[in-house]
């Protein structure tokens, strides 16, 4: 049975709508890849279901897919979105001769299993967490921000957790805590 997500997903190309079409029911939209630069179109149709209800936003975890995605985030207010990463995982997809020019998979590459895991939270059927949200001062207290070694100490995070190594201070922080609760963080950097 698949997952039932409450909101849309917003995704690169035909083959990550695909992959996640087989494992959870949710209105998925492909950007086109680098065509949503200048598809007007497109930008008003992802601002129109924002305004409905937030948006997920999962790119690839590559420069390109960053670069898509900032795009997005600048269309939007911050909090009609989610911003999901998957892990930095190198590696070619089955249909491609020739890995990205990164060398890492792509949404559509992603384990299944992992594909899920993030989405789970966004199910109808997940409950409502109130839980204490990882801030800015946790981060300047660990190290990893405000400090002259903040920006390694993340990168090594980063590193650990499977995150794409180009994500700034917050969106690393907005990652966190929407995989981790605060505990389950403070154990990580244990």
């Amino acid at each position: 049975m698949k997952l039932k997500i409450k909101y849309p997903i917003i995704v690169e190309g035909k083959y990550d709508k695909i992959k996640l079409d087989s494992l959870v029911d949710a209105k998925i939209v492909t950007t086109g890849g680098f065509s949503i630069f200048n598809d007007e179109e497109k930008i008003g149709l992802i601002r129109r279901l924002a305004d409905k209800s937030k948006i997920i936003i999962l790119t690839d975890s590559d420069g390109a897919g960053h670069l898509i995605r900032s795009h997005i985030k600048t269309a939007l207010l911050p909090n009609q979105i989610i911003n999901l990463y998957t892990p930095y995982v190198f590696g070619k997809e089955k249909r491609k001769r020739e890995p990205s020019r990164e060398g890492a998979l792509g949404v559509e590459g992603i384990d299944s299993k992992k594909l899920i895991e993030l989405l789970e939270p966004f199910s109808v059927d997940a409950p409502e967490k109130d839980k204490e949200e990882i801030t800015k001062a946790d981060f300047y207290k660990y190290g990893l921000g405000g400090k002259d070694n903040s920006h390694r100490a993340r990168e090594e995070l980063l590193k650990r957790l499977d995150l794409p190594l180009n994500m700034s201070a917050n969106a690393m922080l907005q990652a966190i805590n929407i995989l981790y609760t605060k505990e389950e963080f403070e154990e990580l950097l244990k």
